[in-house]
């Protein structure tokens, strides 16, 4: 099978990339720089275009790229590379596997759990409507630029990720380094819920979306969704360091400014569809999923 990817260098990406090659799999990873290798398909999700010539032939496409929503704080110029860098980018993508021919079987086009917005203490799955927030408008957008693919008939599933726990990387690789220097514990109040994944089931749940026949939205998170607390407890028993030290709510909005509601806010998010599926997860809760950060 021969899979394209954009967002190849990033955390998940990158653990893609190289699950599908362990299997024999081929991998064309798509840059922003004139290619300068064979497994390379150079784009510019700015200005719309794809080498078609490159593309041509994939089975499917698993489309990651996107700014780093905690990367930097959330000023009006952030934001904005945050949407545009989502919905432009998919948009390109979008067109450029209708173009083809033949076209790929499936687009699998990354989204987010930020679509439900602030859930509080309810639980929601894929059949949840839209809430609010900046998060949630743009999640709403950037699936919706995946049309020209689901036009052109093509299977489009939209995996909508928790936080991704891994070692290094990510939020929790962050979190993990301050738990390491003794500084760790809840953030807030701590009640509020967190649903994530690991990165080994990240990655075990795209490659279920590839060879799956689903399509629309798709939950990436685990089934056992846990609060702040909890968490930080979790990390603390694992890296036997103290989660003592709670991060008040107005330090985190003084250093995160609008950021920090996404922080402080509640994601009690269920993977209904892959769960119906028979999908596995190796780390179905918080303490297992933690395990990882050893």
């Amino acid at each position: 099978m021969a899979v394209a990817v954009t967002g190849a260098s990033g955390l998940i990406g990158s653990a893609l990339v190289e699950d599908l090659r362990r299997d024999g799999h081929e991998v064309r990873r798509l840059v922003r720089r004139p290619a300068g290798a064979d497994d390379e398909i150079t784009w510019d999700p700015r200005a719309g275009s794809v080498d078609l010539d490159r593309l041509a032939g994939v089975d499917a496409v698993v489309h990651l790229a996107g700014a780093g929503v905690g990367d930097h704080r959330w000023t009006d110029a952030y934001k904005r590379e945050i949407r545009e860098s989502r919905v432009l980018g998919t948009g390109a993508i979008a067109r450029a596997v209708a173009a083809l021919d033949p076209r790929p079987r499936v687009l699998v086009s990354a989204s987010a759990i930020g679509y439900y917005g602030d859930t509080g203490d309810r639980a929601v799955d894929e059949t949840a409507p839209k809430g609010r927030g900046f998060l949630a408008d743009v999640v709403e957008d950037w699936e919706r630029a995946a049309d020209p693919a689901r036009e052109a008939g093509i299977r489009v599933a939209h995996p909508r990720s928790g936080l991704v726990v891994a070692r290094r990387g990510g939020a929790f690789g962050r979190i993990r380094l301050i738990f390491s220097t003794g500084l760790g514990g809840r953030l807030g109040t701590g009640r509020q819920w967190w649903s994530f994944i690991t990165l080994d089931d990240e990655v075990r749940a795209l490659r279920w979306l590839i060879d799956s026949e689903l399509a629309g939205p798709v939950n990436l998170t685990a089934p056992e969704p846990a609060t702040n607390a909890q968490v930080s407890k979790a990390i603390g028993r694992v890296l036997h360091r103290p989660a003592v030290l709670p991060v008040p709510a107005v330090a985190i909005r003084l250093v995160l400014g609008e950021f920090a509601s996404e922080v402080l806010g509640s994601a009690r998010v269920l993977p209904a569809r892959l769960t119906a599926q028979g999908f596995a997860f190796r780390h179905p809760d918080v303490d297992a999923a933690v395990s990882v950060l050893r």
